[in-house]
C-alpha cells in the first residue's frame, strides 16, 4: 500500500508545476445601492445600542 501512495505522489507531484498562476481579483467599487444598504444597517445599528443603553441606564 505504502508503495502505491509513493508511485501515485511522484505521478502527479509533476501535475502542480504545470498549474496557472494565482490572478489577484480586481475590487470592484461599491455601487450606490450597497451604500443606501449600509447606511441604514449603520443607523439601525445605533438605534439598537441607543435602545439598549436606556434600557440598562433605567435599571
Amino acid at each position: 500500500m505504502r508503495q502505491i501512495l509513493c508511485t501515485l505522489t511522484f505521478c502527479f507531484a509533476p501535475l502542480a508545476a504545470l498549474a496557472e498562476a494565482f490572478e489577484r481579483p480586481i475590487p470592484q467599487p461599491q455601487t450606490d445601492v450597497a451604500e443606501f444598504w449600509f447606511l441604514m444597517a449603520s443607523i439601525l445599528l445605533i438605534a439598537a445600542l441607543v435602545s439598549v443603553h436606556i434600557v440598562l441606564k433605567r435599571r
